[in-house]
């Protein structure tokens, strides 16, 4: 994972715990997935505006027949 090896990944956690402790842990994860949330929201209402779909083209047929 990112080339961080086991050791590695247990020495950074081991710092986040001693620098933050471990009541700040799941306040900062909260904080983290709601800028994530924001982040995709605004990148789907961007792409949404550059890549507008056609509601009539989603539609299925009308299943009349014609005379």
């Amino acid at each position: 994972m990112f080339g961080i090896g086991g050791m590695e990944m247990l020495i950074v956690v081991g710092l986040i715990l001693m620098i933050f402790g471990p009541s700040q842990i799941p306040k900062m994860a909260k904080g983290l997935g709601q800028a994530m949330r924001e982040f995709r929201k605004a990148q789907n209402e961007i792409n949404d505006e550059l890549h507008p779909s056609d509601p009539k083209s989603n539609r299925p047929p009308d299943d009349k027949p014609v005379s």
